[in-house]
Formats: C-alpha cells, sequence, structure tokens
C-alpha cells in the first residue's frame, strides 16, 4: 500500500477540507455537512447560485474555484466517491436561503454525481426551489462511447469559469444554462498517465510498466483507451491531440485552421513542474503547427487524480464573448492570476545585453605568451590523465564526476588557446581563463574557480611582481570563501588553495626564489589534499554525507593540487 501523509485513512477527505477553509478567509464549511460555501454568501442575494462537487481525490477541484466569479459552493464525497444526496440538498437550502435567484448545479458525467445530484434537485424542487443540472462530459477517449456517455473531467472547471463570470454579471438562469450547455459542446479533454494513483489506505487500482503509458484514463484510475510504450513529450502530445481531433472518433473535437481555442494543461497530481512545462511547449507548437490561434493557455494542477504521474490536455473553442467569460476577473484560489493573452512560441527575445567592454588584450605572441601556453597545456594534460581518479574519489561523496568536470575544463581551455593566442598580460590571463571556465566547465567547480581568477585577476592588475601573485592567491581565496561558504577544514578545494597561499606569502620577502617558493606552496598544497582524507565534510555535497564512509581525499583539493604542480613542472 503505497505511502500517504495523512492523519486518518477514515478522515482525509474532511481534513483536507478543514485545512482549505483555514487558510483561506473566503470560504466556509456548512455544519454537518461537507459542503464547502463562499463566505460571502449574503451577496448572492439576486444573483444565480453555482454549486458543483464529486469525490474528494481531484484537488484543487473542487472547492478550490470557490469565489466571486465562479462557484458559490460545492459538496465532496470521501476519496472517489460521490457526495451524499443529503448534502446535496443542504447546500441548495443554504444558497436557496441566502437569496439566490435560482440555482444551478454543475456535474461531471459519472452515474454516482449524475443519480445524488438528480435526486437532491428534485427533492429541492418539491420544496419550491428553481433548480437546474448541467452535466459536463468533455473526455475524447473513446471513439464509440457506451451508453453512460463521455466521462466528466478537466473541461468542467472551464464551465465553473464560463458560468461563474455569467452569474456575478447578473445573467438569469435561463441564459447561463443556455451558454454553459453551449459551451460544453465545443469542448474536449484527454488524459495520459504514466502511473495510476491510490486512495489512502488502498493498493494502486492498476498497474503500468516502466517502459509504459496509458492514453485516455479517467481521473479515478478508470481504464483508458490504450497502452503504449513511452513516448518523448512532443510525440507523446502529437498522439493526444490528434485522438482529440480525429473525425472518426465519436467524442472527436472539431478543430479546423482559424480556429481559436483556450488551452488547459492540467497536471494529474504526479507529474513535476519542469515536465508540466515541457508538455505545455510541444501542445503550443503542436497546434500552432495546424494553424490553430491558442487565446489562451492555462497551466498547472486544476483537476487531479491524486498522485497520478499524467497530464490531460483540454481544448474550448471560443468566439469573443467566451473569451471574455475566461478572462473575468474571480477571487476563486485555484483559477491562475496571469495576464490575458494569446500563447505563442514566436514570441520577440528579449535581446543580449552588450558585453562590457575590457581592456584591450596584449595578444602578441612572444616569450611570456609562449611561456602561458606551456603552461596551460601542461595542466590540461595534467587534468585529464586524472580524470578517472578524480571520478573515482568523488563517488564516496558526491555524484562521481569531479573528474569529468575538470576534464571539461582542460577541454575548454585547450579549445580556446587553438582559437587565439592567450595574453601574457597576468591580469588579462587570469580574467580570460575565468570567462573560458564559467562558460565551460559547469558544475560548482566552475563558479567557484570562476570567482577565484576574477577576484585574483582584479588583485594583478597593473602589476606581476612576485608579491602581487600572493596577493591575488589571497583575493581568490576570499571570494571564494564569501560565495561558497567554505573555510580551511571543511574538506574542500579550498583546503589545498589555503595551504599553498600560506607558502606563497614568502614571496613578500624581499630577495625569495620564486621557484623555490613555488615547489613549497605544491608541497603544502599536496600534504593537505592528503589531510583532508581524515576531516568531517563542512561544506559541499560531501557535508551530507556521514564521516565514517569518507575514507579518500577531497577530489577537489587533489585536483588543486596537481593544478599547482603542473605550473611548477
Amino acid at each position: 500500500v503505497p505511502k500517504k501523509l495523512v492523519t486518518t485513512v477514515s478522515g482525509c477527505a474532511d481534513d483536507a477540507l478543514a485545512g482549505l477553509v483555514a487558510c483561506n478567509p473566503g470560504l466556509r464549511l456548512l455544519q454537518g455537512h461537507r459542503v464547502v460555501l463562499r463566505s460571502d454568501l449574503p451577496a448572492i442575494r439576486g444573483r444565480v447560485a453555482l454549486l458543483s462537487g464529486g469525490g474528494s481525490g481531484h484537488e484543487p477541484a473542487h472547492a478550490g474555484y470557490i469565489g466571486k466569479g465562479m462557484l458559490t459552493g460545492v459538496v465532496a464525497g470521501a476519496v472517489f466517491a460521490s457526495p451524499s444526496v443529503g448534502s446535496v440538498l443542504a447546500a441548495i437550502r443554504a444558497v436557496a436561503q441566502a437569496g439566490a435567484a435560482g440555482i444551478l448545479l454543475i456535474v461531471k458525467n459519472y452515474t454516482g454525481d449524475r443519480l445524488n445530484f438528480g435526486m437532491a434537485l428534485e427533492r429541492a424542487r418539491a420544496e419550491g426551489a428553481d433548480v437546474r443540472m448541467v452535466v459536463v462530459g468533455d473526455d475524447c477517449a473513446f471513439t464509440t462511447p457506451g451508453k453512460a456517455g463521455r466521462r466528466g473531467i478537466c473541461g468542467t472547471v472551464l464551465i465553473h469559469k464560463v458560468a461563474g463570470a455569467l452569474a456575478e454579471a447578473g445573467a438569469s438562469l435561463d441564459e447561463i444554462e443556455k451558454k454553459v450547455m453551449a459551451a460544453a459542446k465545443v469542448m474536449g479533454t484527454l488524459g495520459l498517465s504514466l502511473s495510476p494513483c491510490s486512495i489512502p489506505g488502498s493498493k494502486p487500482s492498476f498497474q503500468l510498466a516502466e517502459d509504459e503509458m496509458e492514453l485516455g484514463l479517467g481521473i479515478h484510475g478508470e481504464a483508458g483507451v490504450r497502452r503504449m510504450k513511452v513516448l518523448p513529450a512532443d510525440k507523446a502530445v502529437e498522439t493526444m491531440l490528434k485522438h482529440m481531433t480525429d473525425p472518426s472518433n465519436a467524442s472527436h473535437l472539431s478543430l479546423t485552421p482559424g480556429s481559436s481555442v483556450v488551452l488547459v494543461v492540467n497536471n494529474l497530481g504526479g507529474l513535476s513542474c519542469l515536465e508540466l512545462g515541457i508538455v505545455a511547449g510541444a501542445a503550443v507548437r503542436c497546434l500552432e503547427s495546424r494553424g490553430i490561434c491558442i487565446a489562451r493557455a492555462l497551466v498547472g494542477s486544476f483537476m487531479t487524480a491524486l498522485e497520478m504521474a499524467g497530464v490531460s490536455l483540454t481544448l474550448m473553442l471560443v468566439d469573443e464573448e467566451l473569451l471574455r467569460l475566461i478572462d473575468a476577473k474571480t477571487t476563486a484560489m485555484a483559477w491562475p492570476n496571469v495576464l490575458a493573452g494569446p500563447a505563442t512560441t514566436q514570441r520577440e527575445e528579449v535581446p543580449a545585453p552588450a558585453e562590457a567592454r575590457k581592456p584591450r588584450n596584449e595578444t602578441g605572441i612572444g616569450p611570456g605568451t609562449a611561456r602561458v601556453q606551456r603552461v596551460l597545456e601542461r595542466v590540461c594534460s595534467t587534468l585529464l590523465e586524472m580524470q578517472d581518479k578524480l571520478n573515482e574519489l568523488d563517488r564516496g561523496a558526491g555524484d562521481g564526476d569531479c573528474g569529468h568536470t575538470h576534464a571539461r575544463a582542460a577541454q575548454a581551455i585547450r579549445e580556446w588557446m587553438r582559437s587565439r593566442p592567450p595574453p601574457a598580460a597576468p591580469a588579462q590571463l587570469l580574467s580570460a581563463l575565468a570567462d573560458v571556465l564559467l562558460e565551460q566547465m559547469g558544475g560548482s567547480s566552475g563558479v567557484l574557480y570562476g570567482l577565484f581568477l576574477t577576484a585574483a585577476a582584479r588583485s594583478l592588475h597593473g602589476r606581476s611582481d612576485p608579491p602581487a601573485w600572493a596577493d591575488a592567491m589571497d583575493a581568490g581565496i576570499e571570494a571564494m570563501q564569501r560565495y561558497g561558504g567554505a573555510a580551511p577544514g571543511d574538506r574542500t578545494m579550498l583546503d589545498s588553495l589555503f595551504a599553498a597561499a600560506q607558502a606563497l606569502h614568502s614571496l613578500r620577502s624581499p630577495g625569495a626564489n620564486p621557484l623555490e617558493v613555488l615547489a613549497a606552496a605544491v608541497q603544502s598544497a599536496e600534504a593537505a589534499a592528503e589531510a583532508t582524507r581524515h576531516m568531517e565534510a563542512g561544506a559541499g555535497r560531501a557535508s551530507y554525507i556521514r564521516s565514517s564512509r569518507l575514507e579518500q581525499p577531497d577530489p577537489g583539493a587533489v585536483a588543486v593540487a596537481a593544478v599547482l604542480g603542473a605550473v611548477l613542472e
């Protein structure tokens, strides 16, 4: 049985509603019933009241759509179960007694919902209430729908919006019923799932293989029309839209080039927002390629199926009047408050800003440039030779890619040197290397090296004497500490750099031999790298690993020591 974060299985529907109401001052529970109403119920006097509902587990449907400009109230059942006749009737009585000028029930096409809402409607009419019911069936899955008809799924939310905007504008019950029924006829929805869902306390109602997806599932996990191998997002979207608009499908939506639609890309509960964005982009591209105008696109979780990893696409053909109703203001918390406008892949990009002008590089090929090239080539070959070793060291504490990251840096530096001679001036050289690594190296290491080199270059500006290199080393380390948060002793690349920097301070002494000082710095860096073997990680990804599992030296510290060694060679 899948894990669920609930207090009790039996009370989960009530607890969810109680939480929603507790966090939203515009909502109220109806005493003794699983019914949520607008807190400003007197405001509906003289207007048509709109009630909807169904089983729980579809959140934010249905209570998320209560508010001015949408629903007056909703009646909730247990998870995936129709609400009781008594609760529906209580909701009808509550809005009737508040002075509603007629009541419209918006019901998804499921037998239980039709029966329970229908029975409550008949009883309310017997009490003298003016109540009507619209049954929404927007599912495009079945090519030959059976006697039960098309299922009501995510398109129902658009019907809530259209009806709510009409009611808020003061339309009569007759007018709302007529326009809502017309809107429901020009709408279609199709779902696609990568996983099943499970009612709290129960096992999943079906299983999908790791490499399977199912087309046309219902929002309770009912069977779809086709199981198929998992497709890339764009192909999956194409398959969905083709099925939805296929004229041989009796429940299809007729789309012709030039049609204007509202698109809803609905997360069925367990899809990541990243995947949802990919699907939304694919849907817009696919519709545009067919000459369809996407007047509005709504992307998010609108009507879910618990934790089902899947998506549904809803299309509603719209004219100017329907679009105005979709755009009308609402206080309903689950309706997206986005800027009204068409969806398109053709938006003009903001031009990239011009880069700040850098001092002209002195790139003449001379002894200085040749020496720089030899040093950089030695550094690159060292890092490439160490790739496997660094990866192996990184597997114990990170994601095993430290070697790949440093190899990428080495290849980028080689490519850069092939494209132009490196500058011989120290400040310009380090600044150029920082640009290359920030652009090409990737990972935290790329940014840390970029920080170090940028700060060191600034310190070296206009200088090349030996003490300047000690100052540059200190400036680079200070920048890394300021933004990276690590300190010496935290088992990071900083341990090797800090040890080397201490040794380089000797460059500030008159008459110091730079090569001897550098050799001492390399020795210090290598010893510091080895010492990280016995340290507890205080920063970086390794800090999340128990120290007992960290038995090798830190790969970043080892890489830094190797780079300094290559420079010395």
